[in-house]
């Protein structure tokens, strides 16, 4: 029994500690993780400015292209919306149109257009003309004032025309000069559009200088189609308006916009001669939708950019594979030797 209660009431045997770094066990196995695990990307904040930077630059390059190509989507859908009204119009209320407006066209054939220097708004010279209110009805294809479409082959230029040639009409398409002919032919006629040129937000007339003597224009106005070929281009003063003039006998219609570029000092007049009868591919092109601008190819460019930026960026913040971790510095805890048993 002595024995026995002395092996029980003994000291029991003393246990070495597997740890000897002071902390509990999850502690140092969370050390050396941290100690071994790989640098983590960070932001890298010049390279970051450098690449914000040069995105903003090909947004400002890329905004005229992009604004010009929304631009033409509308202008499509204005002119798509032309042709479905026309066509909704029947062939008789199509005739009574056209011939109110040939009505309108006599009554200038007297004199012409007075078109008073740096003005974009002409005063009928016959006395007999009504006011703007029977110029407005005229060739009404909407509430908008669209009356016609005007294509431009040789500089892939297809625009609606409007009444008038108001600010706000120029920033959407053609503006017709009210006081010259509307266009619908006919002999002693000279119909005058006008178009802005080198607009940041849509390109317009902006290629006109571009069309030489011999090429093509056509009209598609209230279901017939007029086609032109170009038989003078000039650059004038605003104050040289004879060349707007009606010539008895003829068929004219003239093609107006500004020039220098941002400077608008001048005028560019591009004139075209009726051709009688209408060519059979301007026949068979009516009606057709608007052309629309094609693909975006602004959108690519700007996905590119966009894509080299971003890489950039990223590779800039990855940490750099020769910088060897640096272990955690020994504490007193780590260097004390174990508690005797």
């Amino acid at each position: 029994m002595t024995a026995r209660a002395g092996r029980r009431t003994g000291a029991p045997p003393s246990r070495v500690p597997t740890e000897t770094t002071g902390q509990p066990r999850h502690g140092a196995r969370r050390d050396r993780r941290r100690r071994g695990q790989r640098p983590r990307w960070r932001l890298p904040v010049v390279p970051t400015i450098v690449a914000l930077l040069v995105t903003a630059g090909a947004a400002l390059l890329l905004y005229p292209t992009t604004a010009a190509w929304f631009s033409a989507v509308e202008q499509a859908r204005e002119i798509d919306r032309l042709t479905q009204d026309v066509s909704d119009l029947g062939a008789e209320t199509l005739r009574e149109r056209l011939a109110q407006a040939r009505e309108y066209n006599a009554g200038l054939s007297g004199g012409g257009v007075d078109v008073a220097a740096n003005e974009r708004l002409p005063i009928a010279q016959d006395p007999d003309v009504d006011g703007g209110n029977d110029y407005l009805s005229m060739l009404r294809g909407d509430a908008e004032g669209l009356m016609a479409r005007i294509r431009i082959p040789s500089i892939d230029a297809d625009l609606p025309i409007y009444h008038g040639t108001s600010e706000a009409t120029l920033e959407r398409g053609i503006g017709h000069l009210e006081g010259t002919a509307l266009p619908v032919g006919g002999a002693s006629t000279h119909a005058v559009v006008t178009g802005h040129r080198g607009l940041a937000t849509s390109e317009l007339f902006s290629k006109l200088d571009r069309v030489v003597v011999g090429d093509t224009f056509s009209v598609e106005v209230f279901g017939e189609v007029l086609t032109y070929r170009v038989i003078e281009t000039l650059v004038v003063e605003p104050e040289d308006t004879e060349s707007l003039l009606i010539q008895p006998g003829q068929d004219l219609m003239t093609l107006v916009t500004c020039t220098p570029l941002g400077i608008n000092t001048h005028r560019i007049l591009v004139t075209g001669e009726r051709v009688i009868p209408t060519p059979l591919a301007d026949l068979d092109a009516a009606g057709e939708g608007g052309a629309g601008p094609g693909f975006p190819w602004w959108a690519v460019m700007g996905g590119g950019v966009l894509t080299l930026a971003g890489g950039y960026v990223r590779i800039a913040g990855r940490p750099r594979r020769d910088r060897v971790p640096v272990p955690a510095p020994a504490t007193d805890a780590t260097l004390s030797p174990a508690p005797p048993a």
